[in-house]
């Protein structure tokens, strides 16, 4: 072979290694498993050895000599397809290794031909990161070399001055696909020289100039390779145990400098440099940014406290300094961590020091320029450390004061609100006293020019979590009075600018007092931690059922009704005023937003086909009945008997025909399953009587239609219908009659599915009804075999043997 590969000249010899890359990178596409290919893998094996003869030929023949470049450079490119090929051949053990492996040493020295390094720093970065185990210890130690090397030095200053060019970027690459590949043995020897030169390039890689994915085009990769240093770090801290690790001290310094690296790196641009920016810039900056999140939270379990100490250092020295692009890094920083510390005394005596500065009175202030992120920041670090304030009220009034200052900036109104709202749930109890400045704070905002219906929203919500918390029933009437005083002017705009035309301007305040009402509903829900005294007595009537509070519910329902009235043919308007219904669902004592069933039958009832969003309509109704589903709860049988005659007339208007509407088809069935079992007598009363054969009808229909939401809905009425509940006999007797006359043609629909007209997803939801049926039917196995063989079958495949097989294992 060697005396053949000499007689070759330089154009047969690289079409020799373009047809031998090629060949194993088809042949690699195949399945080597597949009986029909493994003779070709074990062709490509018997190959090996002349390749590495070739190869090797060309590395050492032609390695020194200009005019066969090119013949070195289609042999590197036809090893590094071999050694693809030998990743996977050697997973499944149908290569030896040992005989490439002998090229690696020739590509490490063409390394450092200046028209060989391209394509060589490409094979040895992708194989480090695709397949380091092709690589021996002494391959890696040779590339130690190299890479602590001085070879190294021009490419990483390259790079650190900002130039990114494809050569530097590439030995960059090449650099940190090596760090991944030997992150153990780089952090179990930082007392070696080699290591610790080859860790500081690395560093260095996360310190380059220009700011990170918009200018440098490294550090998100470098911050990749110390994400995973740390998490080596801790991996090993913990197996361990109390075993002594000498070298983790030295490692662990390297990732509190690359720390610190990362805080520099993630410094929002002034102003003037950001606004050049364009979208995908700001995308990958804003990207990288996350991902010094996720590394400051894993790198926490490994520092502790004391990287906690050195933001909060950090914080105060921004402040003092006026440095506030350094203090928004730093506050990014902090909120980062606000899920990895615990609750301890160290760490509320740093946040103390944080919140009793002058960072709220700084935030808060007209006169001092501070960038509007680094005030955007200062507030999401609030929504972050709820609990800190919850255990140290006295700094709630300066803080407060910044959020509501911080409503007035259009930048800065949404964020505030939303920790306005954290802020005020959690520490509701404690805030009490503040009540009468908060709502005289809400009046005021409601005189600016401009305030997004969101902050109103979030801000009056928050005012009526602290009313909640108010011990007596009676005193939450007056705020709550003054609560909707502000969300009636909402309604009366709204109605004005319909009688005026303005149509978008009646939807935005409509919209926006549903909404409002909806917050205030969500607040005035009693708390999950708070706990209910069972042995309380309670007074015959509640402030709720007695004049004032009833009014104050009136009121509230005035107001939807108002506003749906005119908008009906909204969608966000109805599904907000079905919010505000289901917002008292959830409770169990009485309250501002518990409204008696009337209510929601009177809002359902007045729902048609003309009604946008029915289907929401429709499934308010069913949680409504949920809330009264337990033993214990007072029955509303005359809201159920409603909501049936209703639905009832609402497939009428359907036509019976599911394909009309699948939302509102599926939400009807959904209804009438919320009926079975304590409401059942409602389908023998005399309002529903006449049209119940039609509703089962439909039902039958929807599980033999091709629409899936109402083929699902019907699978579950029938599955609720066939289980055995304890009932009144006189039920009993009309559930009995009912499947006697609609049983039959319920397996047949189920049989026609299983037989081949539902999709493979649908079976579970359609075996359902049938476990059902075989389990509480004893004229299951006539109705199953009847439809077996009757002419709707819909297979002409399946025999008669099949079926009767299939239909013992059913029964069995």
């Amino acid at each position: 072979m060697a005396t053949v590969i000499e007689g070759l000249n330089q154009a047969q010899l690289v079409t020799t290694m373009w047809f031998a890359a090629g060949l194993v990178e088809e042949v690699g596409k195949t399945d080597s498993s597949s009986i029909q290919n493994h003779n070709y893998h074990q062709r490509v094996a018997v190959n090996l050895d002349d390749i590495v003869l070739l190869l090797g030929w060309c590395f050492v023949t032609n390695s020194g000599a200009k005019s066969e470049t090119k013949l070195v450079e289609e042999g590197m490119k036809c090893f590094h397809s071999w050694v693809i090929y030998a990743h996977r051949a050697w997973i499944k053990d149908a290569l030896e290794l040992e005989p490439l492996r002998v090229l690696t040493r020739h590509a490490l020295d063409i390394m450092t031909t200046e028209k060989m390094y391209d394509v060589t720093v490409e094979f040895l970065t992708d194989v480090l990161t695709t397949f380091p185990a092709f690589f021996t210890s002494s391959d890696f130690d040779s590339l130690a070399l190299i890479l602590s090397g001085h070879t190294a030095e021009p490419y990483i200053a390259t790079l650190k001055d900002g130039d990114f060019n494809p050569q530097a970027l590439a030995f960059g690459r090449l650099m940190l696909a090596y760090g991944d590949a030997a992150v153990q043995e780089l952090a179990r020897n930082t007392g070696n020289s080699r290591s610790r030169q080859i860790l500081r390039h690395l560093f260095e890689l996360l310190t380059c100039s220009g700011y990170a994915g918009a200018e440098d085009e490294i550090c998100t990769q470098a911050l990749e390779f110390w994400a995973t240093f740390a998490e080596y770090l801790i991996d090993s801290l913990f197996a361990a145990g109390e075993e002594n690790t000498s070298w983790m001290d030295g490692a662990k310094q390297y990732v509190v400098e690359a720390i610190e690296a990362s805080w520099i790196k993630i410094r929002m641009p002034p102003y003037d440099i950001g606004s050049t920016w364009d979208t995908d810039m700001r995308i990958e900056f804003k990207s990288f940014r996350a991902d010094v999140e996720d590394f400051l939270q894993s790198s926490y379990a490994l520092l502790g406290v004391d990287m906690f100490q050195r933001f909060a250092r950090l914080t105060q020295d921004s402040i003092r300094n006026r440095a506030w692009l350094h203090l928004e890094a730093t506050l990014f920083c902090l909120s980062a961590l606000s899920d990895s510390i615990s609750d301890d005394e160290t760490v509320d005596n740093l946040l103390s020091n944080l919140f009793g500065s002058s960072l709220f009175a700084d935030m808060a202030s007209p006169e001092i320029v501070i960038p509007a992120k680094t005030r955007q920041t200062a507030v999401s670090l609030i929504s972050h450390y709820t609990s800190f304030f919850e255990r140290h009220t006295d700094y709630l009034p300066a803080m407060l004061n910044f959020l509501f200052v911080s409503l007035k900036a259009p930048a800065l109104a949404s964020v505030a609100a939303k920790a306005i709202s954290s802020t005020c749930s959690s520490c509701r109890s404690r805030l009490i006293p503040e009540l009468g400045a908060f709502l005289q704070q809400y009046q005021l905002l409601l005189t600016w020019d401009e305030v997004e219906a969101s902050t109103k929203e979030k801000v009056i919500g928050a005012i009526a979590a602290i009313v909640q918390a108010l011990s007596s029933e009676d005193a939450k009437i007056d705020p709550l009075h003054t609560l909707l005083q502000f969300v009636e002017v909402d309604v009366h705009t709204c109605a004005s600018s319909v009688r005026t035309g303005d149509i978008e301007n009646a939807q935005m305040n409509g919209l926006c007092a549903l909404r409002c009402l909806v917050s205030m509903g969500k607040a005035s829900q009693v708390p999950d931690d708070v706990a209910i005294d069972l042995d309380e007595e309670r007074p015959l009537l509640t402030v709720w059922e007695r004049e004032a509070g009833v009014a104050l519910q009136s009121k509230i329902v005035q107001y939807i009704i108002t506003v749906v009235d005119m908008m009906r043919w909204d969608s966000e308007i109805i599904e907000a005023a079905c919010q505000v219904l289901r917002t008292g669902y959830t409770e169990t004592t009485p309250g501002p937003f518990i409204f008696q069933p009337r209510v929601t039958e009177d809002f359902v009832i007045a729902s048609g086909l003309n009604t946008a969003r029915l289907s929401y309509v429709l499934d308010t109704a069913g949680a409504m009945l949920n809330s009264y589903n337990s033993e214990s709860s007072s029955r509303v049988s005359d809201a159920a008997q409603t909501f049936l005659v209703h639905l009832l007339g609402i497939l009428r208007d359907l036509k019976y025909n599911p394909a009309q509407d699948t939302d509102v088809a599926s939400s009807c069935l959904d209804l009438a399953e919320k009926l079975i079992p304590r409401y059942l007598h409602t389908f023998s009363s005399p309002q529903a009587q006449e049209f119940i054969p039609d509703f089962f009808t439909f039902t039958l229909r929807c599980l033999t239609a091709p629409e899936i939401m109402p083929k699902r809905s019907a699978a579950h009425f029938w599955s609720s219908l066939l289980q055995a509940h304890d009932l009144p006999d006189q039920i009993i007797s009309m559930v009995e009659n009912a499947l006697g006359e609609y049983g039959p043609l319920l397996g047949q629909a189920l049989v026609r599915n299983i037989g081949g007209e539902a999709a493979r997803s649908e079976l579970d939801v359609l075996a359902e009804p049938l476990k059902k049926m075989v389990f509480s039917q004893p004229r299951a196995k006539m109705w199953l075999s009847d439809a077996l063989f009757s002419d709707t079958f819909p297979s002409q495949i399946v025999g008669s043997v099949e079926k009767r097989m299939w239909l013992q294992k059913v029964l069995k």
